[in-house]
């Protein structure tokens, strides 16, 4: 059940803000901002090695040939979890190296939000993947019972809800940005920031 009214702000936030309401701030929520280290994509998207295309046997029967296609079925499957997972393991790390580093800056993310970075990452490669494979397959695929809705449109939508989770509680989207405010002060010498 939702709360009402405003989200309340992370604790960082409200310490690097200076806290004007003077609220009291829970000692166990204030962490320290640290480097966070970049997952082994290989892990979460494996790296599948695909055997050959099975050959069709010559004058087969009836059951030779249902193997057969079992055994192409099997391939293809294979063949897709391969591909899935090079192109996932190539979105998440660029959607990592394009945001994670701008939320540590801006919001203060540190290494307790690794979990939520990398589903973040996972989640916008998964979706990408969705898209993609709905590009070439088309919104509507044959049924038992003839034409019908696509699955992998059930699935993006479910990754679409998540990753709208996942713009609301790191900050990306510009309506939940304006709940960030960046961190006051530093050096005047930062050549680097980019709040410049």
């Amino acid at each position: 059940m939702a709360v009402p009214g405003r989200k309340p702000k992370p604790a960082l936030q409200v310490v690097r803000e200076g806290n004007p309401g003077h609220r009291p701030v829970r000692e166990g929520v204030k962490v320290p901002p640290t480097e966070l280290v970049e997952p082994d994509w290989a892990e979460l998207f494996p790296v599948l090695e695909v055997p050959a295309k099975p050959r069709a046997p010559r004058g087969a029967d009836d059951e030779e040939l249902k193997e057969y296609r079992a055994e192409v079925a099997a391939w293809q499957r294979q063949k897709l979890a391969s591909e899935s997972g090079d192109f996932g393991r190539e979105v998440a790390a660029r959607e990592w190296a394009r945001v994670v580093p701008i939320l540590q800056m801006a919001a203060g993310l540190s290494a307790v939000d690794r979990s939520t970075a990398v589903d973040y990452c996972v989640c916008v490669a998964r979706l990408e993947w969705c898209e993609r494979r709905l590009s070439v397959e088309g919104l509507i695929s044959m049924g038992q019972r003839g034409p019908c809705r696509n699955p992998l449109t059930t699935v993006a939508a479910q990754y679409r809800t998540q990753l709208k989770t996942y713009i609301g509680e790191l900050g990306l989207s510009p309506s939940s940005r304006g709940r960030i405010a960046p961190p006051e002060g530093g050096d005047d010498d930062d050549d680097g920031s980019v709040f410049d």
